[in-house]
Parts: C-alpha cells; structure tokens; sequence
C-alpha cells in the first residue's frame, strides 16, 4: 500500500541548488559585485552581500579572485570589457568618416544609459584616482583598439577633406564619453538644482541630439 503523504513529503522536501561549474560561479560573483561595487563604492563594499547575491560562499571569493582589492579590478575589467567589446563591433570602417564618428557617439550614449552601474563604477573609481584600474594591463590593452578606429576614422575624413584636420583622437574619444555620460552622473543633483527632471526621455532625447549637432560641427571641415 502507497504512503498518501510521499509525494506530499517529497514536494515540500528542500531541493538541492543544481551544482554550477567554475565558470558559472565566476560570472555569478561578478554580477553581485557590479551591483555591490556600483552601489557602495569600494569602500562600503561588503563581501557577505556579494556572497548572499551570488549564492556562493568567502571561500569560492577568495578562491576566484584572491582578495576584495582583485574581485574589484576583475569588476572594472568586466563592465569595461563589455563596453569595448560591443565598440569593435560596430561595423564604423564602411560608412562616411562623419556618419562613422556620430554612430560611435550614438552607440556610447546608449550603451551608458543602458548600464548605469558602468557610470557609477568609474565616478567611485575617479574619487580613488584609479588606484584599481592603474593595476589592469587587461583595461589598458582593451582601450588601444577603439582608440585605432578613432584614428582611422578621422584620418579618411581627413584625406577626403570632410573633416577638420587639427582634431587630436584621444581628445575627441574623450569628448564623446563626456558627451554620453556627463548628464547620467549628474542627473540628481543638475535636476535638484535646475528643477528639472534630467531622468526623463524627452529631455534625454532632446539632449542627445542637441550633442550630436555640437558633435558634427565641431568634426566637420568649415
């Protein structure tokens, strides 16, 4: 005769989490520290929040990554690395040195609106002086790429006489970041102070394009 309560018993009974491999455990680590880092800066940082996120335990922490100290590089290193990825494959090499450039913006500003834990990592880690990112050969060797398409770029719209020639590659990287980010790490106090809300689509889209005009002007040869 049947048990009427096994199967009672065995719905209600824990089940045990399927066992993840290494590398499962490594981007489940990474995942609640983006958002651990990003919300507390290093600093306030707790290492039980991120093992509590990921599910995981300080061992497999330290295992992976040795310290709080490399856990956070390793963090810089993934949200940077997402979004040099995604540059190099923007098909840019093809279109009109211009056009090429205001995609480039057009992709940053999106990619920045869309991973607003990137913004917050670098605003922490600009109040630290890049302390953690001076330790990344990794982050170093991801910018050198981007910073070659730039310079294509500029110099066919040179050849062609569509572009300034005086226009310096990393000045014009920098200023396009600036442009894609400037108003997300500023949002809640340029809205506290101006009495706006800076959050909302509209002023967003208006902005962006307001950037992207500034951005062709200065690019284009006069």
């Amino acid at each position: 005769m049947t048990n009427p309560t096994a199967d009672l018993d065995a719905d209600t009974k824990p089940r045990r989490r399927p066992r993840r491999s290494a590398e499962q455990n490594r981007a489940e680590i990474l995942k609640a520290a983006t958002a651990e880092f990003a919300t507390h800066g290093f600093a306030g940082a707790r290492i039980d929040r991120i093992v509590k996120k990921a599910g995981s335990n300080p061992r497999m922490i330290y295992e992976q990554f040795g310290s709080k100290s490399a856990l956070y590089v390793a963090t810089l290193e993934s949200a940077l690395g997402a979004l040099r990825t995604e540059e190099l494959t923007l098909d840019l090499m093809h279109l009109d040195p211009l056009e090429g450039l205001l995609k480039l913006f057009d992709f940053m500003n999106g990619h920045f609106e869309r991973n607003g834990h990137l913004v917050s990592l670098l605003r922490a880690e600009n109040m630290l002086k890049a302390r953690h990112i001076r330790k990344s050969a990794r982050i170093r060797e991801m910018s050198s790429p981007v910073l070659t398409m730039t310079k294509r770029l500029l110099a066919r719209g040179v050849a062609e006489g569509r572009l300034a020639a005086d226009i310096d590659p990393l000045r014009l990287y920098v200023l396009i970041a600036a442009l894609s980010q400037f108003h997300l790490a500023n949002t809640h106090t340029l809205s506290s102070e101006f009495e706006a809300d800076l959050s909302a689509p509209e002023w967003r889209a208006a902005r962006r394009a307001d950037a992207r005009k500034m951005l062709a002007a200065y690019l284009e040869k006069t």
